[in-house]
C-alpha cells in the first residue's frame, strides 16, 4: 500500500466519523424538540417559527460554504463547522431565555449548513479518487449516528435528564473525536493554485493525477469545463434533492401522527415507524454502494424512486398499524439511495466545479424540509391524511424523469468504475 493510498484510506474512515457525529448531533436536537419547547416556554404558535429558522439559516450556511472553499479547503470548513455545531447544541441545552435559544439555533443552523456542504464535498471528491461508489457508506454512517442520537435522546427522556445534562457529556465525547479525526481528512478535489503535493506535481494530496478522460468529462456531461456551474443542468438534481427530503420530512414529522390518528395505533406503537424507517435506511445505505458498482447509479436511483413510491402507496392504503409500519420500512429502502447519489451526480456533472455544485445542491436539502412538513400537514388538515401521502409519492416519482442526470460519463459510475483492486480503503 502506497503512502497516498494509506492517507486516502484514513481519510475515508475520518470522514465516516464526521458523518456519524453529525447524524447523532442532529438527532439529539430534533428528537428533543418537545423538551426544548417546555424548557424555554415556546408557545405552539411560535414553535414553527423557531423550527423553520434552522433550515433557512442552514441554507445560508451552505451558500457561505461555497464561498469559503474558494480560499479554504473543504476539510478546514468541515473541521470548524462541526465543532461549532456541537457547541451550538450545548448552547441550545444551556440557555436561559428565548433570545439565547434563538441565538443558539441560528448558530446551529449556520454551522450545519456549512458542515453538510463540506462533508458532501469531501465525500464526492473521495469517491472520485477511489474510482468506485463509496458515498452511500458515508451516509450509512450518518444514519447510524442518527439511530444512536435518537436512542440517547430516548434515554435522556426516560431518565428525565435536563437538556444540558444530556447534551454536555455527549458533546464532551464527540467533539474531541471530530477534532482528532479531522487530522486525516483528505481534500481530493480539483487542484487550486498554490496547493501542491510534496512531490511537486501540483495534484491534491490523496488524489490521482487527472487523466485526459477526466478533463473531457466536463464536456461529455454537458457541464462547463472551466468550472462554472450551469443552473439549467443542475436544476433536475435540485428537484430530486428537494423531493427526496419532502418524502423524508413526511416520515419524520407525520409517521407517528398518521399511525395513531389514521390507523388507530397506540401512542407507544406510533413511535415505531420512524425507528423502522431509520433502520431500513441504514441497511439500504450499507449495501447500496455494492449495488451501484454492479448496476450503475442511474439504475439504483430509478429503483429507489419506484420502491419509495411503493412505500407511500402501502402507507396510503394500509388497513392497520402493522401494514403502515411495513410501508414506512419500504420507504426507507427506497429513499435512502437517492440523496447520496444526487450529490455524486452533481460532482460528476461539474468535475471542474464539484464543490460549488454540491454546495448549491445542498440548499435544496433544506428547501425540502421547509416545504415537506407544512405541505403534508396542510393537505391532511384540509383534506385527508391518506390523500396527503399521495403528494410525496408523486413527487418522488419525478426522479424517474431526471434519472438521466445520474448516468456515469466519467471514470466511474454507470458501469465504468475502475477495478476493485484499486480500492484499498
Amino acid at each position: 500500500m502506497t503512502q497516498a493510498q494509506t492517507r486516502r484510506s484514513r481519510g475515508r474512515l475520518a470522514l465516516a466519523a464526521a458523518f456519524f457525529v453529525q447524524g447523532a448531533v442532529f438527532a439529539l436536537l430534533v428528537t428533543r424538540i418537545p423538551a426544548i419547547q417546555d424548557r424555554y416556554g415556546v408557545s405552539d404558535a411560535l414553535l414553527p417559527v423557531f423550527l423553520a429558522a434552522v433550515p433557512v439559516v442552514a441554507g445560508v450556511g451552505s451558500v457561505l460554504a461555497e464561498r469559503l472553499v474558494r480560499g479554504v479547503r473543504p476539510s478546514g470548513v468541515l473541521r470548524w463547522s462541526q465543532a461549532a455545531t456541537c457547541l451550538a447544541l450545548v448552547g441550545v441545552g444551556g440557555g436561559r431565555g428565548l433570545a439565547q435559544l434563538a441565538l443558539a439555533l441560528v448558530a446551529f443552523g449556520l454551522a450545519v449548513g456549512m458542515l453538510d456542504a463540506a462533508m458532501n464535498m469531501l465525500g464526492v471528491s473521495l469517491e472520485r479518487a477511489y474510482g468506485r461508489s463509496i458515498m452511500l457508506g458515508f451516509h450509512a454512517a450518518y444514519s447510524l449516528g442518527g439511530i444512536v442520537g435518537a436512542s440517547l435522546a430516548w434515554l435522556g427522556a426516560h431518565e428525565d435528564l435536563s437538556l444540558l445534562v444530556l447534551y454536555g457529556p455527549v458533546v464532551a465525547v464527540l467533539l474531541p473525536v471530530t477534532l482528532v479525526a479531522s487530522r486525516w481528512y483528505v481534500d481530493a478535489g480539483k487542484h487550486r493554485e498554490g496547493q501542491r503535493r510534496p512531490d511537486g506535481e501540483g495534484h491534491p494530496v490523496g488524489a490521482e493525477p487527472p487523466t485526459g478522460e477526466e478533463h473531457a468529462g466536463a464536456g461529455a456531461a454537458g457541464g462547463p469545463v472551466e468550472g462554472a456551474v450551469s443552473w439549467r443542468l443542475l436544476l433536475p438534481l435540485c428537484l430530486v434533492m428537494a423531493f427526496a427530503y419532502i418524502g423524508d420530512s413526511t416520515v419524520s414529522n407525520w409517521s407517528a401522527k398518521y399511525l395513531q390518528d389514521v390507523l388507530g395505533s397506540s401512542e407507544q406503537l406510533a413511535t415505531v415507524p420512524y425507528n423502522v424507517y431509520m433502520v431500513t435506511t441504514l441497511v439500504g445505505r450499507t449495501v447500496g454502494d455494492l449495488v451501484v458498482r454492479r448496476l450503475g447509479a442511474a439504475f439504483v436511483v430509478r429503483a429507489g424512486s419506484v420502491v419509495a413510491a411503493l412505500g407511500f402507496a402501502v402507507v396510503t392504503v394500509a388497513p392497520g398499524s402493522w401494514t403502515g409500519i411495513a410501508g414506512f420500512a419500504v420507504l426507507g429502502f427506497g429513499l435512502c439511495v437517492i440523496v447520496p447519489q444526487t450529490f455524486v451526480a452533481a460532482g460528476r456533472l461539474f468535475p471542474a466545479a464539484s464543490e460549488a455544485a454540491v454546495a448549491r445542491l445542498n440548499v435544496f436539502n433544506y428547501v425540502g424540509f421547509l416545504v415537506g412538513s407544512p405541505l403534508v400537514g396542510a393537505l391532511g388538515g384540509a383534506w385527508d391524511y391518506r390523500g396527503a401521502m399521495l403528494v410525496p409519492m408523486v413527487l418522488v416519482l419525478v426522479t424517474l424523469a431526471c434519472a438521466g442526470s445520474f448516468a456515469g460519463r466519467g471514470r466511474y459510475g454507470g458501469g465504468h468504475e475502475r477495478p476493485r483492486a484499486v480500492d484499498v480503503g
